[in-house]
């Protein structure tokens, strides 16, 4: 067994995936990205399933738009679903949320992950996964160099995020602080970090 392999399977059970589901889609006419459908799923089962594959054995889901309907429809039992009142506000909002909801329950790192990124699986996951050292992690799947999602955010930066993460910014001014300790994790070779966002998006669905 290799380094890389050692470290997931001793940290991968530990390590609680985030799923930030919580948006509207302004801009695809108010349609929630979470309830859109990709290959007779839902997004949210998708991104819910991609984490436990990757090696996340808790999942935390933010839901905000619809979240009803998203509890009606969806298929999450094996998830901790947590409603995020203020969703409007932005991604911010429901990543304060979400950090909160993992609050006493030991973990020592959460892995983020967008709801709207179908593109990206579980290789992708396990990969950030194994960057994992201590609760003072940072590591981020890289593309071609450049740092997108998933985000692994140790349980130390928690309280650091959660204060700076305003409206659609995330974590993006904390990580831009603390650029120098990302650990980055090239991913482009196994996953494609798309965004659904706009009704143009919806053939990549397809």
């Amino acid at each position: 067994m290799d380094t890389t392999e050692t470290k997931h399977t001793t940290w991968g059970s530990d390590i609680a995936g985030l799923l930030l589901a919580a948006g509207g889609g302004r801009r695809l006419g108010g349609r929630p990205k979470a309830l859109l459908e990709r290959r007779g799923r839902l997004l949210v089962e998708h991104a819910a399933r991609v984490l436990r594959e990757g090696g996340c054995t808790r999942v935390h889901v933010v839901l905000g738009a619809q979240a009803e309907a998203v509890r009606e429809r969806a298929e999450l039992t094996d998830c901790v679903l947590v409603d995020n009142p203020q969703w409007e506000q932005g991604m911010g909002s429901s990543l304060r949320v979400g950090l909160a909801s993992l609050a006493g329950t030991g973990a020592p790192a959460a892995l983020v992950s967008l709801v709207d990124q179908p593109g990206i699986g579980p290789e992708a996951v396990a990969r950030v996964l194994a960057a994992y050292e201590s609760p003072a992690t940072l590591a981020a799947a890289a593309y071609g160099g450049k740092r997108g999602h998933p985000v692994l955010f140790g349980s130390d930066h928690w309280a650091g995020i959660a204060a700076s993460a305003l409206g659609d910014r995330g974590a993006r001014a904390y990580l831009q602080a603390y650029e120098d300790a990302i650990t980055l994790v090239e991913c482009g070779d196994v996953a494609e970090p798309y965004d659904i966002d706009t009704v143009a998006d919806l053939a990549r669905l397809e």
